[in-house]
């Protein structure tokens, strides 16, 4: 039996739909991403996890927000080719979300209700918020923005 993370579908940035029953069995770091945020370059840092663990089985998963600060404000070509010039992004990215709020995307609602932030606080705080998911679908952890990719490792590599 898959778990619920596995039930969503989203949107990919190049266009059409991405079943994440198809990531089943894969370790997943999910991000809410800016091309505009003062933590912005942690995109180096979540292709570095990316390339380094992939053939394991890690795959990250990048979520465009604009709901922080404006952050986000390009359409999907500016954001595709910001990651891809900027930061070689080759993870797989999706379509700009909303993640707070009652249009956040039904994926965001399940992973906020799973991992809770600090004190028990559901909404997102800032871009760059990091969920881990296990090989089973279960939600392991959830980062803050400030965290950078690479101080994850540790915690992704038991689950491989």
């Amino acid at each position: 039996m898959s778990a619920a993370i596995h039930e969503f579908t989203a949107e990919r940035l190049a266009g059409g739909s991405q079943a994440l029953a198809d990531y089943a069995g894969k370790v997943l770091l999910i991000v809410n991403t800016a091309s505009h945020c003062g933590f912005t370059p942690q995109y180096a840092g979540l292709e570095a996890l990316y390339q380094r663990y992939r053939e394991q089985g890690l795959v990250v998963l990048g979520f465009p927000c604009n709901q922080f600060g404006a952050q986000e404000p390009g359409d999907a070509g500016e954001i595709a080719s910001f990651c891809q010039q900027n930061y070689g992004v080759s993870f797989p990215m999706f379509a700009r979300i909303e993640v707070n709020g009652e249009h956040a995307h039904p994926l965001y609602q399940y992973l906020k209700k799973a991992a809770p932030g600090l004190l028990g606080s559901e909404g997102i705080k800032w871009n760059f918020t990091k969920f881990l998911v296990d090989r089973d679908g279960e939600v392991v952890q959830r980062y803050a923005p400030a965290t950078a990719p690479e101080a994850i490792a540790d915690d992704i590599e038991p689950l491989l």
